[in-house]
């Protein structure tokens, strides 16, 4: 019997991650450099947070964010999609893998729930439970 099942709750493998990684610098690089045919996209500034790819690395979501609030994200995401096939072939160039994965866009919301971490914490219950333990407790 196959050991090689995927199970979600172990989470990404290190393939997976390692073939995320490359393809955000790849998308990064080409955003950065202004390559894609198309400019409306060019004139946007967009920051490529995070790519994770399905088990058989065949489809990768990318989490995207404007920088700065430039532009609203569904108008980066939509000419993001617009470009979909000369940005997976600029992937493609770049990975040694025998199928380019399928670009599927996100909006990277990891800053917004940053900021509720953070007024989390602000929240004077909060800050009173993780505040300094009194160490008179252990005689």
């Amino acid at each position: 019997m196959s050991n090689k099942r995927f199970h979600p709750a172990n989470g990404p493998s290190q393939r997976q991650l390692r073939v995320g990684e490359l393809i955000r610098r790849t998308l990064s690089d080409v955003l950065n450099r202004a390559e894609i045919h198309d400019p409306e996209l060019n004139a946007m500034s967009i920051t490529v947070g995070e790519v994770s790819c399905s088990p058989d690395l065949k489809v990768a979501t990318v989490y995207v964010m404007p920088l700065m609030g430039s532009v609203p994200v569904e108008a980066a995401i939509a000419a993001l999609a617009r470009n979909k096939a000369e940005l997976r072939h600029r992937v493609a160039q770049g990975l040694t893998l025998k199928y380019a994965p399928d670009l599927r866009f996100r909006p990277d919301e990891t800053f917004d729930r940053l900021d509720d971490t953070r007024r989390m914490f602000s929240d004077p219950s909060v800050a009173r439970d993780l505040g300094p333990q009194d160490e008179g407790d252990d005689d």
